[in-house]
């Protein structure tokens, strides 16, 4: 198939922040950008040429998107995946309703990850209340319950220290299909963007260090402080991932570094990621311009990286009722302020985030450390 040519209509499945800096890079390339998302004030429906505000099922809104789109991509992991086959059957998609299927349940995912020989916590699947009418082993424990679809930043889990907690934990997650994973002693958590290609071209981001509050990523750290060895035993391991799932597109896997030096998946995330951001500003090419390249089977671009760098997170809690003095980050000439266009600022809602540029990782640490203190005493 031929390439998508700037000046044709691309679609995206989704309205939200990752949707708003994928319309962005796509215009910025001369492409136009057709959201379809539910909500009437979406930070990618806000800007994009056209927002079909309809649900993500609702089959006009899908034929319309169909028509009009030279290509269709997605920028969160919970559309249907019965919308992406529709689409499939009549323009470019990436990603595949398959390879979403797989990585938005966290019960294939894991059965995929283990059933392909990748290294994953122990973990049990459990469908329904039957399946804790048995003994459970004790190994399990201290563990964490995830609902199977739809959890994300710290959203349908449980922390599971005894075996008695179980059945009352599985009821407060409203008895959804879920995953009990063992808690293991960590001495890090890391990401990897990897992008694949319609040709089967792979390309890799720097690896991230990645640390979380309340389980929400709050900060992420390029590159990882972690050994060389490590660094390249999970850029192998994303490849592999991304090669057994037949992907093409963009896609995070996310790793938890053992206190023994051992590397296990955690989650994947088929589409651009929050740990992927510093790429906006410290990469030759940011995620999301590798998105466009790879709908749009273009080329792909270098993912190098060109300076040390410190992603942070803007929560809505800091907002307290109030804007906040923004002069607080760009005073510094090497941070960079992205916001997301959400008027709304609640807890633990992702308004924004900001990048600290510099010339190593510690000048980098240091000038977010002391941004995130001015904004919180603002």
């Amino acid at each position: 198939m031929s390439s998508i040519m700037p000046g044709a209509m691309l679609g995206l499945l989704g309205g939200g922040q990752l949707g708003r800096m994928f319309t962005m890079a796509a215009q910025s390339m001369g492409y136009r950008v057709t959201v379809l998302d539910p909500s009437e004030d979406s930070p990618a429906g806000n800007i994009a040429e056209r927002h079909l505000c309809a649900d993500y099922h609702d089959p006009d809104a899908l034929r319309e998107l169909s028509a009009t789109c030279a290509g269709v991509t997605t920028e969160f992991e919970n559309v249907p995946a019965e919308a992406l086959q529709f689409l499939e059957q009549h323009c470019v998609v990436s990603p595949h309703a398959r390879s979403v299927s797989i990585a938005q349940n966290r019960m294939l995912e894991k059965q995929f990850l283990a059933a392909n020989g990748f290294s994953v916590a122990p973990f049990m699947v459990i469908r329904n209340s039957d399946d804790l009418s048995g003994e459970i082993n004790a190994a399990f424990f201290p563990g964490i319950l995830k609902v199977s679809q739809f959890g994300y930043d710290g959203k349908g889990q449980v922390r599971i220290d005894a075996p008695h907690e179980l059945m009352d934990a599985f009821a407060s997650l409203q008895q959804q299909p879920c995953v009990l994973e063992q808690l293991l002693p960590l001495a890090c958590e890391i990401s990897v963007i990897v992008a694949r290609g319609f040709d089967d071209e792979i390309s890799l981001f720097p690896v991230a260090e990645n640390h979380h509050s309340q389980g929400i990523l709050d900060m992420s750290i390029i590159p990882a402080r972690i050994p060389e060895k490590i660094a390249q035993q999970a850029r192998k391991m994303a490849t592999e991932v991304a090669v057994k799932l037949d992907y093409r597109g963009v896609l995070c896997i996310e790793f938890f570094v053992l206190a023994d030096g051992r590397l296990l998946i955690n989650e994947i995330a088929p589409r651009p990621h929050n740990s992927g951001h510093y790429t906006l500003d410290a990469c030759i090419t940011s995620q999301f311009e590798q998105q466009v390249r790879i709908l749009c089977r273009l080329p792909q671009g270098d993912t190098a990286l060109l300076t040390p760098a410190v992603m942070v997170n803007l929560l809505g809690d800091l907002w307290r009722s109030r804007e906040l003095d923004w002069r607080k980050v760009l005073r510094n000439p090497t941070a960079k302020l992205h916001l997301y266009g959400k008027r709304e600022a609640r807890s633990g809602r992702k308004m924004g985030h900001f990048t600290v540029l510099a010339e190593t990782i510690e000048q980098a640490l240091r000038q977010a450390e002391a941004i995130k203190a001015s904004l919180r005493n603002d």
